[in-house]
């Protein structure tokens, strides 16, 4: 039988070019909008390590690390090698009236890395861990109730979209999951208040909040566990961004040696190949869902335990071990976090650097000069938050840094790197830093002639 050529990096050579127009008329047209106004439609061709080449072969670093998810870096060979030995050996993938001998040796390894959890439940995604533990929660408890936190985001399915204190990804799509409440985050009391009916069944939290980088103080995290027991709530830590080594220790809440009843896990944990999420709990709870044998597959996902994500799994654990990336991550971030600060009494528009590990936060505010008060007022008038399109696109397009700012209207830039960098990405991080917000000082200046054309584009939007 003849089949049409099905060579991956052939068919992505041939069709290369065609890669905006494609996604224009068949995918979302208004990204690509957005790529080609700040300059960002580059054309990727190849992905090594923490770096990107371009169509030109031109060496980005990457500071998003697909949201966080190459944290061993993109197409890592002993990655590729485990995924390749799962085709190679035609296993008996999926049965689905049978179970997966890869699944049972990916839960072993977390719950190694993890001692007082017993159990695993695996999903496809984030955002499905995030369903499970709401479904877990109120299974386990009997109680409707779930608290999270301002600023929180857990996901964009219905569940997990309840969770998410963000307007703009809400708005339109009511009404969202009932018996959900938000309280502010670090704010124990108002935690105190939520949670006194005992009609709670979780409260879910990110250690340490993607958007923002918003760190809790030392008294939140132990603090909101003791009420959590005191008041029969289940505490689910969302580590989905935070853990697997990226705050510089396997789970962010180990910083504040606090143990939660679940423990969610994405992202990273896929080597950045094969979707895959876990839910880490205790026995108490599991046992409660899958509480007899008609209760088997009261809950499950048809792909979740696929053996190419389970090896995945097993090879990104093994990897960060051998090459020592959790430790890395701690000493780089360390590293980063010194060295941008060092900036801070250089330039009044820099306000702070926060975070863990390689999980960090670059955060600008209003300048008090009047010259720079007057410019970054007609940003701000414009569309807020719009001061730092003024940093990350000449980051991008001058000093080849891909990086964001860590969520809507916010003034903070996120650096999210993959956990292999070295000494000198974390040089070149700082001296491009530096560069371009000495640029942004300077009034009139190259970077606010960007910064008027972005005002322009907000103009043009709203009307």
């Amino acid at each position: 039988m003849l089949y049409p050529n099905l060579d991956a990096s052939e068919i992505f050579a041939e069709r290369e070019s065609q890669r905006s127009s494609l996604h224009t008329r068949y995918l979302n047209e208004q990204l690509v909008r957005v790529l080609k106004t700040i300059g960002y439609d580059v054309g990727f061709k190849r992905g090594e390590g923490q770096y990107l080449f371009d169509r030109d072969d031109s060496r980005y670093l990457d500071l998003l690390s697909g949201f966080g998810v190459f944290a061993i870096g993109r197409n890592h060979p002993v990655l590729r090698q485990a995924l390749k030995s799962v085709l190679d050996a035609d296993l008996p993938n999926l049965v689905q009236m049978d179970v997966s001998t890869l699944a049972g040796v990916l839960a072993e390894r977390l719950l190694e890395r993890v001692p007082y959890m017993d159990k695993v439940f695996f999903a496809n995604s984030g955002t499905e861990c995030v369903e499970a533990a709401i479904k877990f929660a109120r299974g386990a408890t009997g109680r409707t109730g779930v608290v999270y936190c301002d600023h929180a985001y857990h996901g964009l399915s219905y569940g997990s979209l309840s969770l998410t204190d963000d307007n703009n990804f809400r708005g339109g799509f009511g009404p969202l999951l009932p018996d959900c409440s938000v309280v502010p985050f670090n704010d124990l009391a108002a935690l105190e208040r939520a949670l006194s009916s005992r009609q709670v069944a979780a409260f879910i939290v990110e250690p340490v909040q993607g958007k923002g980088v918003n760190i809790p103080s030392d008294e939140f995290l132990p603090g909101a566990a003791a009420l959590c027991r005191r008041y029969g709530t289940l505490m689910v830590a969302d580590e989905i961004q935070s853990g697997m080594g990226r705050t510089g220790k396997f789970l962010a809440v180990e910083h504040w040696n606090v143990e939660p009843d679940m423990v969610l896990l994405s992202k990273s944990l896929s080597g950045g190949h094969v979707p895959v999420g876990a839910v880490l709990t205790r026995k108490a709870i599991f046992d409660k869902i899958f509480s007899r044998m008609d209760r088997a597959v009261v809950h499950g996902s048809t792909f979740a335990k696929n053996d190419l994500a389970m090896a995945a799994g097993i090879a990104t654990l093994e990897v960060m071990k051998a090459e020592k990336l959790i430790e890395n991550a701690a000493a780089r971030g360390a590293q980063l976090h010194a060295a941008l600060s060092d900036l801070i009494p250089k330039y009044e528009m820099l306000k702070e650097v926060r975070g863990k590990g390689l999980m960090l936060g670059v955060e600008f505010g209003p300048p008090k000069s009047l010259k720079l008060k007057a410019a970054w007022s007609l940003l701000e008038t414009a569309n807020k938050g719009l001061f730092c399109q003024l940093i990350t696109v000449p980051l991008f397009k001058d000093h080849k840094i891909l990086t964001q700012v860590a969520g809507h209207a916010s003034h903070t830039i996120k650096l999210l790197p993959s956990l292999t960098i070295n000494d000198d990405d974390c040089k070149w991080i700082v001296s491009s830093f530096e560069s371009v917000i000495a640029a942004s000082h300077q009034v009139p200046g190259a970077i606010w002639s960007l910064g008027k054309t972005l005002v322009d584009n907000a103009v043009r939007k709203s009307a």
